[in-house]
């Protein structure tokens, strides 16, 4: 193909490529999954809205969590749900931008937002006595504009490094939706520098934050064993645990899609990978927190018992 990248009209998305019927079955089981999962995190955000004992730096980095799982989970789930029930997967040249450009965003504001949770943790059983001071809503708001700032200039700088490549080698793209690494791999261009920046970005927003988080626990299991008593080491395990899980599924699996080396069977398992993290990931998060955390049960209790009334 001659030309560059603005010859690019469009560029087919080839899935999973299953029976006609395994996949209309896939459709109504990610349709409720999806469903579920935008119920249960707009559950959380109200509740945190409504409920005045849920107006913590906890609780607020918590909120953004659950937008944080709705877009990413809207950006990507809906066209993988159409394309399971028709056999015309192709998607515009400018919709699958900004499907790369919008889940990189969401995803390095995840990623820094679960650190904002981590260090606000540390706070509170390290240094609890300072935690209002330290924890003040001024740097929670910060530290949460930072992380959505971050998060879209990061993906925009990926997104216009992708845009100066031309597209020519073909135009199936092997995946559920844009990713960037599968978009990239359809450049017939040299992709030096986009990978460059890729690892670097591995670094800086995976390694790095997933390395805090470490430290920051690491402390955190320090206080908790000094805790005297028994009720009060429960009450911050609870808490931590619930934080740790989400952690751990979401470095987990983009560690493995990030930074594995490539291989034809990567490919699936990167398939796999984006799929579990993008239709249940968003659903578990807020099952973690609303089954592990008291504090969330009481305030959906005490909403339903308003209702009741």
């Amino acid at each position: 193909m001659k030309g560059n990248w603005s010859w690019a009209t469009e560029f087919v998305l080839l899935g999973f490529q299953l029976s006609a019927e395994t996949e209309l079955l896939l459709f109504w089981v990610f349709s409720l999954i999806y469903t579920f999962s935008l119920l249960a995190n707009s559950m959380i955000f109200a509740l945190i809205c409504l409920d005045q004992r849920l107006h913590t730096p906890m609780y607020f980095f918590l909120s953004h969590l659950a937008i944080i799982d709705i877009s990413y989970a809207s950006n990507n789930v809906p066209k993988m749900l159409a394309n399971l029930v028709t056999q015309k997967r192709a998607i515009s040249f400018v919709p699958c931008i900004m499907q790369t450009f919008l889940y990189l965003a969401f995803g390095h504001i995840e990623c820094l937002v679960l650190v904002a949770m981590s260090c606000d943790r540390y706070v509170a059983i390290c240094h609890p006595l300072q935690y209002t001071v330290i924890m003040s809503w001024t740097v929670c708001t910060v530290l949460a504009t930072m992380c959505w700032s971050c998060g879209f200039i990061i993906a925009l700088i990926h997104v216009l490094l992708l845009l100066r490549l031309p597209f020519c080698r073909s135009w199936d793209i092997n995946h559920l939706f844009c990713e960037l690494l599968s978009v990239l791999k359809l450049a017939c261009a040299d992709t030096w520098l986009n990978k460059m920046v890729i690892i670097t970005d591995c670094v800086l927003f995976l390694l790095w934050p997933l390395c805090l988080v470490l430290f920051s626990y690491t402390h955190i299991l320090r206080a908790i064993l000094k805790i005297q008593s028994g009720e009060g080491r429960r009450k911050a395990f609870s808490t931590c645990s619930s934080h740790l899980c989400v952690v751990g599924l979401f470095f987990g699996c983009a560690m493995v899609v990030y930074m594995v080396p490539d291989s034809s069977q990567q490919e699936e398992k990167e398939k796999l990978l984006s799929l579990f993290h993008s239709l249940f990931n968003p659903m578990l998060n807020p099952l973690i927190y609303s089954l592990r955390n008291a504090q969330v049960k009481d305030a959906l209790c005490r909403v339903l018992q308003v209702r009741s009334r």
